[in-house]
């Protein structure tokens, strides 16, 4: 079935109405570590959730939009870890949500080790996922990963930072910084997924 506006976008009223029902959620941030040859990056995921109840099995799906560094690293590798912060880590959401691991290194001067799988992990994070890639989906903006977690551990059980925290905390400089980049990011996303559904209309 066609959508009904030709570029498929939804009435203003109606995106209101799904953004107060997206409202009610407050997600932990995922902090998503990557690393191929020399070469490591991070950044703060949208999209990580647990994807398995089985606890001998474990699974995360984690979306990573393409033109993120990270996201090469992580196609390149077929894998990366996964971090929860603690509250009062937000420096850490500014240091790897609003620069470009093309241009520096995320990782530099951080507490760091290698996980079992090889991605990088900050040592002094809440708690830490090493993630391998089982399954792929392209969704035009973003590539959603299906992986199976084969280590973690905790530095405490305190709450992790949520996006909600986030935005409530942060100073008025970071703010206008994160809705601009949220803004960049939303413009670059709206056109990929527009590709996307005019080559997978039937």
């Amino acid at each position: 079935m066609e959508p009904q506006h030709p570029t498929g976008l939804l009435d203003p009223r109606v995106q209101s109405d799904i953004a107060r029902v997206y409202d009610l959620l407050d997600p932990p941030l995922w902090l998503v570590t990557a690393a191929h040859g020399a070469s490591r990056g991070g950044l703060i995921a949208t999209f990580a959730v647990r994807a398995s109840i089985v606890a001998a099995r474990p699974r995360m799906a984690l979306g990573v939009a393409k033109q993120h560094h990270t996201w090469g690293l992580i196609e390149a590798s077929g894998r990366f870890a996964l971090h929860l912060l603690y509250s009062d880590q937000m420096d850490l959401v500014w240091r790897f949500g609003g620069q470009s691991g093309r241009d520096t290194d995320k990782l530099r001067g951080l507490p760091t080790m290698e996980s079992p799988g090889g991605s990088p992990l900050i040592t002094n994070a809440l708690a830490w996922l090493d993630c391998r890639i089982e399954a792929r989906m392209d969704t035009g903006d973003r590539t959603i990963f299906l992986a199976a977690v084969e280590d973690g551990g905790t530095n405490g059980h305190a709450h992790p930072l949520t996006a909600g925290q986030l935005f409530a905390n942060a100073p008025e400089d970071r703010r206008r910084q994160l809705d601009a980049l949220y803004a960049r990011d939303e413009a670059i996303d709206a056109e990929a997924i527009l590709r996307w559904r005019a080559g997978h209309r039937r």
